[in-house]
């Protein structure tokens, strides 16, 4: 039955036959065409599965069967747990090494989000709220589009590739569905068509393993790239909740198989059981706390003291009377930012960091540099907190060799003008106004010029946040009078 956890695929044919029909049966797909292959490899258990299989089966072949490359894709999020992310590291890169020796077709890829799509450019520098199940903006950037890209350029040069995923009917019911439904779509044994990618075949060779029956064949098949699997078992271990992660010897015997890994930012989740498993069973692993606190934080449904009443366009929506919240304010995202620096450099001082993340970046300088961009060119907030805030916390110049040209003013002049203003409202428009007429002042050509004023006018002219709200209700009010009466 799909999706049964207890089944195992072993039961009927034993672990080495089940072994041996698999690695016959890639290398018969594998021979039987020239289309190169992509395997989705994540560091867990059933990636690790899936490409141990791979490289058994190719390892096997007479090196001129070996005829089309095989690509080892793993995405990382510039959000993951450190400490999968550095398991992953070492992986591709013994991963390279031994497929040199060996000398088989095997490349491997570290796939990242590009700049503007990553996790703290779009929650700093645009001000999207910590994402919540319905507005969900970051599995899209942070990880679909990567390897999609990936894919796509791969099916562009070649007309077509497969796609080797460690995906298995018992992880859920929804899984097991989505995967009978493709196959009802085969056309050529054992290669599913993908949902979302054409003329890219997916092939899940352990599709109908236990979780059990992965740790089986991790413990019982030695990796074939040099990497140690009781290692793989031992963080496992550490990321579960009871602190327990038996060896597998039989099926009634319970796995770590839902151990779950992923980004250390996640607030999709209630709680971010694998670190905090991490931390309460290994206290060599304390280190990971500033990470787990600022996740705590982050995961704050309760925020629209923190966000601004208006939307990402300025404008104000009323939703069941009430205003729709927008991105963050500038303080809270300036706040957001302070976190972020202070828990990367508790890191790196604290003597039990591990040597090989001591250097972590939680939020690179490409990624800063573009957050300054959008909050000066973008959100006009020409103060340009972010090079002060990099100061303060760090206690080092920001290292941005094209400086922007930012505003003349300085912090005097500011307070000035907030001064002056008459309300926060007030001050953002003026600040905007002033922005946009130096944006204008040399350029070539002032096509937009009264538009952009508008823009800003149109953004803060209220009084304050009740009068903007007040008027927003009036307006979708009379909209819905001016709807019921048409009809």
């Amino acid at each position: 039955m799909a999706g049964n956890k207890g089944k195992s695929a072993f039961q009927q044919a034993g672990l080495k036959r089940t072994i041996r029909g698999l690695v016959e049966e890639v290398q018969a797909l594998y021979r039987a065409d020239t289309l190169p292959w992509i395997v989705g490899y994540s560091g867990g258990k059933d990636s690790t599965a899936a490409l141990q299989l791979i490289w058994l089966a190719l390892r096997e072949l007479p090196p001129v069967d070996r005829h089309k490359p095989l690509h080892v894709i793993s995405t990382d999020t510039l959000v993951e747990n450190p400490v999968v992310a550095a398991w992953v590291t070492r992986s591709l890169e013994t991963m390279e090494s031994s497929a040199r020796d060996e000398d088989l077709p095997i490349v491997t890829h570290r796939l990242t989000p590009t700049v503007s799509d990553s996790f703290w450019v779009n929650l700093l520098g645009k001000g999207y709220p910590a994402p919540r199940h319905k507005f969900r903006w970051c599995t899209e950037r942070l990880k679909i589009k990567p390897s999609n890209a990936f894919i796509t350029d791969v099916v562009a040069h070649s007309g077509e590739a497969i796609l080797v995923l460690g995906t298995r009917k018992a992880e859920s019911q929804a899984r097991a569905r989505n995967m009978e439904r493709l196959e009802a779509d085969r056309f050529r044994d054992r290669l599913s068509p993908n949902a979302s990618l054409p003329n890219c075949m997916v092939y899940s060779p352990i599709e109908d393993w236990s979780n059990d029956d992965v740790w089986v064949f991790l413990m019982q098949v030695q990796n074939p790239w040099g990497y140690n699997n009781k290692d793989l078992l031992t963080m496992y271990q550490g990321a579960s909740q009871d602190g327990e992660c038996p060896l597998v010897v039989d099926t009634s015997t319970p796995s770590c198989g839902d151990s779950r890994f992923g980004c250390w930012v996640c607030t999709l989740v209630d709680e971010d059981k694998s670190m905090r498993a991490m931390i309460q069973n290994d206290e060599e692993k304390e280190w990971m706390l500033p990470l787990l606190n600022l996740r705590n934080k982050l995961d704050n449904h309760n925020d629209r003291n923190i966000r601004d009443f208006r939307r990402m366009s300025g404008l104000v929506q009323i939703f069941h009377d009430d205003p729709i919240p927008g991105p963050y304010t500038q303080a809270a995202r300036a706040d957001w930012l302070r976190e972020v620096l202070r828990a990367q450099q508790t890191i790196k001082n604290n003597p039990r960091t591990p040597d090989n993340i001591r250097g972590i970046e939680l939020i690179t300088v490409a990624e800063l540099r573009e957050i300054r961009r959008l909050w000066v060119f973008e959100k006009h907030e020409i103060e340009d907190l972010l090079p002060r805030i990099y100061e303060e916390e760090l206690h080092t110049a920001f290292p941005d060799p094209t400086a922007l040209e930012t505003s003349p003013w300085g912090n005097e002049e500011f307070n000035i003008l907030r001064d002056v203003s008459g309300g926060d409202l007030q001050y953002q428009m003026l600040r905007e106004l002033l922005h946009v007429e130096q944006r204008y002042r040399t350029a070539a050509r002032r096509a937009g010029l009264y538009e952009a004023l508008d823009d800003a006018i149109r953004r803060s002219f209220y009084d304050d946040e009740q009068d903007a709200v007040s008027r927003a209700r009036r307006h979708h009010q009379a909209l819905q009078e001016s709807t019921e009466g048409a009809g």
